[in-house]
């Protein structure tokens, strides 16, 4: 039997930089709120040990797939004896800031603890996933979070479920452009949790991003006119922030030909780990 699950997308709300450490990784704080969009993950597991994915991405061997990977991690950490085939339906752009690859192995690894019936936890989920990627984590844990480390120490919170247009320039960027300018901020001070909601938010990697990349600075410039607006990330995806469906829709309607867009909702608590809900009680009614 083949199920589907989805693979949500993410926001940065906020994102400072707050100093470089020794191994060349970045201390940050950042506000992490999940979409109710993003990519579907399709599992059939078998009685044969293999894991396939497909369709293949372009550019993406299979050694650095972080779906095969972490479908591999788990087996090999557990010693899964079955496999699996996965089909994955893309929605999300790659170099986009919303967090799409990791959340694709983040799905793999909560989909499959289920269906494997390995039986972790998600903070032992978490553990294998930030092996992973630095992101990793708040998709397993599943619920909006404060950020500290490298993005891996979270503190769940809950801002407010806003609607968002999400718009890619049709760029991507990769994550060491941003973090290997010298003219990174590298440098704000670190605030506590309760400072940075009340305070106007900000992302320090944008004016790398606008600098960079002519196309993210016309979008941040054109989005501006009409909502708060900022990057996600490392980018290249900007968001506008709105109170209500119709207002995003709106401006959804304005967007450049060369620009692609989506209105979304940010929710709390991640539709994968909605999912698995409906799937654990769905099973214990069986």
């Amino acid at each position: 039997m083949t199920q589907f699950w989805p693979s949500p997308a993410k926001l940065n709300l906020f994102l400072y930089i707050t100093g470089r450490r020794a191994d060349g990784y970045h201390n940050l704080q950042t506000l992490f709120q999940f979409l109710d969009y993003g990519d579907r993950l399709a599992f059939a597991v078998s009685d044969d040990p293999q894991i396939s994915l497909s369709p293949a991405i372009a550019g993406v061997p299979n050694e650095q797939n972080l779906i095969i990977r972490a479908a591999r991690l788990l087996q090999q950490r557990m010693a899964v004896p079955r496999g699996v085939s996965i089909t994955l339906d893309k929605r999300l752009p790659m170099g986009g800031g919303l967090g799409g690859g990791s959340s694709n192995a983040a799905t793999t690894l909560v989909a499959l603890n289920m269906l494997w019936q390995c039986g972790l936890s998600d903070s032992e989920l978490a553990e294998l996933g930030v092996t992973l990627g630095a992101d990793v984590p708040v998709f397993v844990m599943g619920h909006a979070a404060f950020a500290e480390g490298i993005g891996e120490i979270l503190q769940p919170v809950s801002p407010a479920e806003k609607w968002y247009l999400v718009a890619h320039p049709g760029v991507s960027i990769p994550t060491p452009t941003i973090f290997g300018d010298p003219q990174l901020t590298r440098d704000t001070p670190k605030r506590s949790i309760d400072v940075l909601l009340d305070s106007i938010y900000i992302n320090d990697c944008e004016p790398i991003a606008r600098k960079r990349f002519y196309e993210v600075e016309q979008l941040v410039s054109w989005l501006l006119e009409y909502a708060p607006s900022r990057l996600t990330g490392t980018g290249a995806c900007v968001f506008a922030e709105f109170d209500t469906q119709e207002s995003a829709n709106e401006v959804l309607s304005k967007v450049p030909a060369w620009v692609k867009a989506f209105v979304a909702r940010g929710v709390n608590l991640s539709p994968l780990h909605q999912t698995r809900a409906e799937r654990m009680r769905a099973a214990a009614k069986a």
